[in-house]
């Protein structure tokens, strides 16, 4: 389901969206975007994940931003809903990020989190 201007549901950082671009850019298979989804891991019991995605798929809610689709799995988007995700890099660590505001607590270490 093309889903161009939806940012309640899933809102990009400008940082997020270069790393995006240059992971892409990097695949070694051809590659279309992103697809972002929730998967059973951790203390807490979700952890966002995310893979490339080589075709359109008709069932995942898909988001154009700045040129960038990125498809979420449909079984996520109740979790995902009004969540912005973000990239970061530090001296000691780098990676995606994401705020999500109805999150109602995260582990200890962080790898997951629960609604």
């Amino acid at each position: 389901m093309k889903n161009n201007n939806n940012k309640s549901l899933l809102s990009v950082t400008d940082s997020a969206i270069d790393q995006i671009k240059k992971i892409i850019s990097n695949s070694k298979k051809p590659t279309i975007g992103v697809r972002i989804y929730v998967t059973t891991k951790g203390c807490s019991g979700l952890s966002y994940a995310m893979e490339y995605i080589d075709k359109d798929s008709k069932l995942d809610e898909e988001i154009n931003i700045k040129g960038v689709r990125i498809f979420i799995d449909p079984k996520a988007v109740m979790f995902i809903l009004g969540t912005e995700m973000d990239y970061k890099e530090t001296p000691l660590e780098s990676g995606f990020s994401f705020r999500n505001p109805n999150e109602k607590g995260r582990c200890g270490c962080g790898e997951s989190f629960h609604v």
